[in-house]
C-alpha cells in the first residue's frame, strides 16, 4: 500500500542555493513546510573521504508530489550530485495531515 504523504531529504551547504529550492518547493506548492537544521555529514566523493557543514531539509508533502518535488531539488540544486531521498509518512496526527493536504496542489 503507498502511502499518501511523505518526507523528502536534502542537504545543502550554500545558504542562497538553498533558499532557492525552499522558495521553489513552497512558491510552487510542492512542500506544505520545509524544516531546516545543521548538520555536519561525512561521505566518500571521487574516491576520498569528505566532510562538510551542510543543512538538512526536511520537506513534508503528498507522496504523489515526489516526482515534483525531485525535479525542483535537481532543478535549483547547486550540487552535482545532491541527495533526494523519499520516506513515506505511514501514520500522523490527522489535523496535522489534513492541514498537509491542504497546502500542497
Amino acid at each position: 500500500m503507498e502511502e499518501k504523504y511523505c518526507l523528502v531529504i536534502t542537504t545543502y551547504a550554500d545558504e542562497e542555493n538553498g533558499r532557492k529550492v525552499i522558495d521553489a518547493l513552497l512558491s510552487q506548492r510542492l512542500a506544505a513546510c520545509v524544516q531546516v537544521m545543521p548538520i555536519k555529514s561525512y561521505y566518500h566523493w571521487q574516491g576520498k573521504i569528505a566532510g562538510d557543514d551542510e543543512k538538512l531539509l526536511l520537506i513534508k508533502t503528498k507522496s504523489s508530489l515526489y516526482t515534483k518535488v525531485e525535479e525542483a531539488i535537481i532543478a535549483h540544486h547547486a550540487y552535482e550530485l545532491p541527495e533526494v531521498i523519499q520516506l513515506p509518512i505511514s501514520a500522523g496526527f490527522a489535523g496535522y495531515l489534513n492541514w498537509l493536504e491542504r497546502e500542497c496542489r
